[in-house]
């Protein structure tokens, strides 16, 4: 860890006797300033200040008047140099309360109570700090580093003369840059590497000569996965000094360039804080018993139980094991973990992480009862993800233990709980196959074999009963498809009912139609939870379990509920509580309630043999749909004032929610996504596909968040493809105006227009006019990124005309800027600021925030290109702020990236790179595209920068991307290489 210099330890007074509210307080790290409670006082002139900020850095003790002579004005004083001095000391002690300024012994002193002084303030935080980092609460050490910075406002001693002050100024920058460099490094070693290259690009550029800062940039790069640019950086480091000092890199940056070469595993994650907090040393035993019937799966078993063995002495082992849900992950894991109990003395610990489920466990809830489960206690735990995983990493320093992930959603979830530390190993298991989980050895865990299988079914029912009916046991075995879960259910129950032979459970398994059910039925636990829980229910508890188990989403709202049950909100609660109250049903939040997979299997079975009314399925589902559609519809009319979609929407016979604040209609939105477009899908299969249609066409900004593209897409087509197959003209047009969407924001264009043309086409046919006018614009905006300018405004014009005619300002004004965007690739600046400024006007008209923000967006890349770049920045900033608080994620990468190009056209490339940076980190709309367009802008101003080698990789990887997607851009490209590569 970096030593950071300390301020001088001084004498400071005891505090007065006026309540702290009242006494003065002051400020060097900026202007020198000073407060009365909360008035400011007039410091008055510049030598004034000077006096003040001289006695303040002297922290209580006296100065002599030659000292004062000497810190104003050096070697040079004034005749009545002596006078000046008791001059402003006079007048200061009249500006600031009684008793605050003395004289003593021909000099003058400050009486500063504690806390009083921003300078001191950060410097006991920061030795707080330095306790923290010590104790390895590595996070509240960051966070008091922070507030330390946080005290700084701009330049210390702002404006004050005296070379004095220019001294204690170099000195105060320096602490900063240093407190920085500290912050950074400990942000590292808690994984914030993505993070940090953004601010470590900007301070590289602002202090280039600062090695330390490109040792942190190297690392943080390569931890980001951009090898090249991290040893690009060294050579830009070793070139410049080379130039400027004619020195060498340090050793440490050397050692460094030399570790990226070799792919040293040990830079790849964040080295853990030491040492380790001071905690009762605990070894947990929290696995689960083995199955004592456990079978076959011995080469797993061995191969695994060896990469665990491997874990002593060398770095963490991860196994990761992947499956379709039963095929017994859980089993073979826990068994393992008990063949491999003595290679971890230090204990085990386990963990059910419901990744199948609909709200998969939290990590920091799960690394909070890890911790609990090592010793530490409970006030010692922080808040945060990142806090908890850097305390629970440096409590397992130096021991040996086994972890057992069970049932993970995805490596997102599973990298805060990885051990990290050697000796230690994970086993991980998930329904999906972790590829992204760095230097995880992947297990694919497919159903038993059927000898494997055989052998399974016979430990459990018994070998004399199955000797006598091997074929009927092997009928059994294929029947379940070898899943080891549905072998145990079947097998159970057989077991269960000794006058049952094993031909009699093959028959019952033979109906393929009634398979499941039987499957169910033969786990006796579970299958005696369900009928119990469910005969005991009333009339209406029963219809609530069986028609809120028929929706596909992960979970249900309150109000979701109430939909489908036609019932009042309040009444909906009650049922809901009570199913709770059975263990029929889960309560994942306040408000919302879910179902286990295999009970929700059950409902619908009860649904299908119990409901009376044959369309009371049916119904039930519609009343959902009409509930998401109507909702949906709302937060578009209020996201979008002007806009005549709603009015285009199919009609809905059940009302949805109303909000009267737009934050709160977009949060429900994008807290609803999943169930929504869930709805969508299941609605897409049957009757409804119209409104599940018009659906996504109301959710449209699910697609362009990023957060949700996928899953819309994967909507978007199936409802294409059951529109197609029905031959339903205009819900195909419409279906395909959203899989364009979902095209463009990937910067799929060609696939995108060929959509596009065929949404048009089709609605023209049918007489719906609004996914002409839109088909239009899309068609138009792709025309503009394949240079095609001439169709580019053709297309335009015509969105502009039928906007027009259906009286949809907002759509009008998104051609409009969309053809600035044309004009400014003609060269048309004028016209291009002139169109984009009529977008706005629209806009503003109506009320329209969020389109708002893509006008504003238009307006600054054409103020961009006409030179005037303050007001280019001034819109882009607005359009980054409305991206961000209306979540628009991508938009607000790709904002980012504007902003960018405009810095860099504004000579300010050190910015330039910033944003550029926060650009890559967050995404963009257009895709790879995009990206590649991003690299180029942040090579152009590492190049200006004198980091050429680090702009060479930018390029390098751009004009890879430019090539794949076949962009124009590739030969710009090449042209900046070109001169670099003759060097």
């Amino acid at each position: 860890m970096d030593v950071v210099p300390r301020v001088p330890d001084q004498r400071r007074p005891a505090p007065g006797n006026a309540p702290e509210e009242l006494r003065p307080h002051f400020s060097v790290l900026g202007p020198v300033r000073a407060w009365h409670g909360a008035e400011q006082l007039s410091m008055g002139s510049p030598q004034q200040r000077a006096l003040l900020a001289a006695l303040l850095l002297r922290d209580g003790r006296t100065a002599t008047a030659h000292e004062l002579i000497d810190a104003l004005w050096g070697d040079e004083p004034p005749s009545q140099a002596l006078a000046a001095v008791r001059t402003y000391a006079s007048r200061l002690r009249k500006v600031l309360p009684a008793g605050v300024l003395v004289s003593e012994s021909g000099g003058y002193a400050i009486a500063v109570a504690d806390g009083a002084l921003d300078l001191a303030l950060a410097e006991d935080l920061w030795t707080e700090a330095e306790k923290a980092r010590g104790v390895g609460d590595l996070c509240q050490a960051r966070s008091l580093v922070n507030k330390a910075l946080g005290l700084w406002d701009g330049e210390p001693l702002a404006n004050v003369p005296g070379p004095y002050a220019e001294t204690e100024r170099t000195r105060l920058e320096e602490w900063r840059l240093q407190l920085l460099e500290s912050r950074l490094d400990m942000d590292l070693e808690v994984g914030c590497h993505a993070e940090a290259v953004s601010e470590l690009t900007a301070l590289t550029a602002a202090h280039p000569l600062r090695e330390r800062l490109r040792e942190l940039l190297m690392l943080a790069l390569y931890r980001s996965g951009r090898q090249a640019e991290a040893l690009a950086v060294y050579a830009d480091t070793r070139r410049l000094l080379a130039d400027e000092l004619g020195v060498d890199p340090r050793p440490g940056l050397k050692e460094l360039q030399h570790r990226i070469l070799q792919a040293d595993p040990a830079l790849a994650e964040p080295s853990a804080a030491t040492p380790e907090p001071a905690a009762a040393v605990v070894r947990p035993a929290q696995l689960p018993a083995t199955v004592p019937d456990f079978t076959g799966r011995a080469s797993f078993v061995s191969e695994l139980s060896e990469i665990l063995s491997a874990a002593e002495g060398r770095v963490m082992a991860v196994s990761a094991l992947a499956g379709i849900g039963g095929v017994g992950k859980t089993t073979l894991a826990v068994h393992v973990a008990h063949v491999a109990r003595a290679y971890f003395p230090d204990g085990q610990l386990y963990v059910d992480l419901q990744g199948a489920g609909a709200r998969a466990a939290e990590p920091e809830t799960v690394l909070g009862a890890f911790l609990r489960a090592l010793g530490t206690a409970d006030s010692a735990i922080p808040d945060s993800l990142e806090e908890r995983a850097a305390l629970y990493r440096s409590v397992l320093d130096g021991r040996r233990v086994l972890v057992v992930l069970d049932n993970a959603r995805d490596a997102a979830q599973v990298r805060p709980l990885l051990p990290g530390m050697e000796g230690c190993a994970a086993l991980v298991t998930s329904r999906i196959r972790m590829v992204d989980l760095a230097g995880a050895h992947l297990v694919d865990l497919d159903v038993m074999s059927p000898e494997e299988a055989l052998l399974l079914f016979t430990r459990i029912v018994g070998e004399e009963r199955v000797t006598s009916e091997r074929k009927a046991a092997l009928d059994v075995v294929a029947a379940c498809g070898f899943l080891p879960l549905a072998i145990r259910i079947a097998a159970s129950r057989l077991a269960a009912r000794r006058t049952w032979t094993v031909s009699t459970l093959a028959a019952k398994l033979a109906d393929e139609r009634r398979r499941l059910d039987e499957l169910q039925a033969g786990d006796l636990a579970v299958k005696a939870t369900f009928e119990l829980g469910y005969g005991q229910l009333e009339p209406a508890q029963a219809r609530a379990f069986r028609l809120l188990g028929l929706a596909d989403g992960p979970d249900l709202s309150l109000a979701a509920a109430a939909a489908i049950l036609d019932l009042p909100v309040e009444e909906t609660e009650d049922l809901l509580e009570m199913l709770v109250d059975t263990s029929l049903v889960e309560s994942a939040a306040p408000g919302r309630y879910r179902y286990h997979d295999l009970v929700r299997l059950y409902a619908r079975a009860c649904a299908e043999r119990d409901e009376q009314s044959p369309g009371e399925r049916g119904a039930a589902m519609s009343r959902l749909l009409d509930f998401y559609l109507a909702t949906v519809a709302g937060v578009y009319a209020l996201e979008r004032p002007g806009d005549r979609l709603v009015e285009h929407l199919a009609s809905t016979k059940y009302a949805g929610l109303s909000f009267d604040d737009r934050h709160k209609a977009l949060g429900w939105l994008y807290t609803e996504a999943n169930c929504l477009l869930a709805c969508a899908q299941q609605a897409s299969r049957g009757t409804s596909l119209q409104r599940a249609v018009d659906l996504l066409w109301a959710s449209q900004d699910l697609a362009e968040s990023g957060a949700n593209s996928k899953q819309y897409e994967a909507v978007a087509l199936s409802a294409r493809d059951a529109a197609q197959a029905s031959g339903d003209t205009r819900t195909e047009g419409r279906a395909r105006t959203a899989i364009t969407n979902v095209h463009l924001v990937a910067g799929r264009y060609d696939a995108a227009d060929e959509e596009a043309r065929l949404a048009a086409l089709l609605a023209t046919t049918a007489g719906d006019p609004t996914p002409v006018y839109w088909a239009s614009n899309d068609r138009g905006i792709i025309a503009l990124n394949q240079g095609r300018y001439a169709d580019a405004e053709e297309h335009l014009l015509r969105a502009i005309d039928g906007a027009r005619a259906d009286e949809s300002p907002p759509n009008e004004a998104s051609a409009l800027c969309n053809l600035s965007r044309m004009h400014l690739f003609m060269g048309h600046t004028s016209r291009a600021i002139e169109l984009a400024q009529q977008g706005i006007d629209i806009y503003d008209r109506i009320g329209h925030t969020l389109r708002l923000a893509n006008a504003q967006y238009a307006l600054g890349i054409a103020l961009t290109q006409a030179g005037r770049h303050s007001q280019a920045l001034e819109q882009l900033a607005e359009a980054l702020h409305k991206f961000e608080t209306n979540r628009q994620r991508l938009w607000e990468g790709t904002a980012h990236f504007r902003i960018a190009q405009a810095h860099l056209a504004a000579e300010r490339s050190a910015q330039a790179a910033q944003h550029a940076e926060q650009a890559l980190a967050i995404g963009c709309i257009g895709g790879d595209r995009t990206r590649a367009h991003v690299l180029t802008t942040l090579g152009k101003a590492l190049d200006r920068l004198g980091q050429t080698d680090r702009a060479r990789a930018c390029w390098l990887e751009s004009l890879a991307l430019y090539e794949h997607c076949g962009a124009a851009e590739a030969v710009e490209v090449r042209g900046l290489l070109t001169p670099l590569s003759t060097v």
